[in-house]
């Protein structure tokens, strides 16, 4: 199954920049381990407020509860507000077939 997620990430008062650092680079680091696994498609930054860090991500996963596993260990996971919408290819999808 296919999962548009929609994830808001705000750090929270009085976190230092050392922390924000090394959780950022074990988030890039994990994100890249899903993606070898076939569970992040895809990734966009929308715009952002201040203050927040803004993605999109198409994932894949067996199902919801697969996909709360992954979300969950993600080094952000306990930052973030997330929003996971299932959906599936629409018939007069243009890239249906496509490579």
């Amino acid at each position: 199954m296919e999962f548009l997620v929609d994830m808001v990430t705000t750090v929270p008062a009085g976190t230092t920049d050392e922390t924000v650092a090394d959780t950022r680079r074990r988030e890039a680091a994990r994100s890249r381990e899903l993606a070898a696994q076939g569970h992040i498609l895809r990734l966009w930054k929308p715009p952002e407020a201040p203050g927040e860090w803004h993605t999109i991500g198409l994932f894949a996963a067996a199902g919801e509860a697969e996909l709360r596993q992954v979300l969950e260990s993600m080094p952000l996971h306990a930052w973030m507000t997330v929003t996971v919408t299932p959906v599936k290819p629409h018939p007069s999808d243009p890239g249906v077939g496509r490579p």
